[in-house]
């Protein structure tokens, strides 16, 4: 199941400073949109990497606050599942993965209508995990934290692993027309990408 990377071809990683604003200038070059046509602008707000949320976060933020326009957050792991049901035609659960380094995830688990079942967190994964839930119901595992999860849960007959899925911002615009609908915006000034863990740095090199 290799959809998703044969239908975006310009994947690209680790690159969100260079390419996030000139594709930005590009979508509404297509969309033949401006920024002043702009109603409100919709963000990723994470889990996720801590350099891609707060690129992602301070340029949705700057042009909120320059347009004077209303920012929607959406949980990450919540448009994964949403763009992950257009695919499915059978009644699995989902759970988008997020790779958190070592043997942790950021993960959420959906039942197939898209109601959550467990809430965002983050999870190291052992063979135990989602027992109670694989033994009655399939899962689909997707998502770059997946990847690592194989080895450990393929065991459990109903655990199913989809390859080489990426996040789409459609999903992500779906989520957040509902917001649009409810009036639910985030404060400009205040608002931080939902981390889910604290940072911590790398201790310094000794010289």
């Amino acid at each position: 199941m290799d959809c998703f990377a044969a239908r975006f071809p310009f994947f690209v990683g680790q690159s969100h400073s260079v390419m996030l604003h000139p594709m930005i200038n590009q979508v509404l070059k297509l969309g033949q949109e401006s920024l002043s046509s702009l109603s409100a602008i919709a963000v990723s707000k994470g889990p996720g990497s801590y350099t891609g949320l707060r690129i992602g976060t301070s340029t949705a933020k700057g042009l909120c606050y320059a347009l004077d326009i209303p920012l929607l957050a959406v949980n990450t792991l919540e448009a994964m599942a949403r763009a992950m049901q257009a695919w499915q035609s059978r009644p699995v659960w989902l759970c988008p993965m997020i790779d958190a380094r070592r043997m942790e995830v950021y993960c959420a688990l959906f039942d197939e209508t898209g109601q959550c079942i467990l809430p965002t967190e983050a999870r190291i994964i052992n063979e135990n995990s989602f027992e109670e839930y694989l033994l009655r119901q399939d899962i689909l595992f997707f998502g770059d934290g997946a990847a690592k999860c194989h080895a450990i849960l393929s065991h459990q007959p109903r655990a199913h692993f989809l390859k080489d899925f990426y996040p789409q911002a459609r999903a992500v615009g779906q989520l957040a027309q509902g917001l649009w609908q409810a009036q639910t915006f985030e404060d400009v000034a205040y608002f931080e990408p939902y981390y889910l863990k604290d940072f911590v740095s790398p201790p310094a090199l000794k010289t």
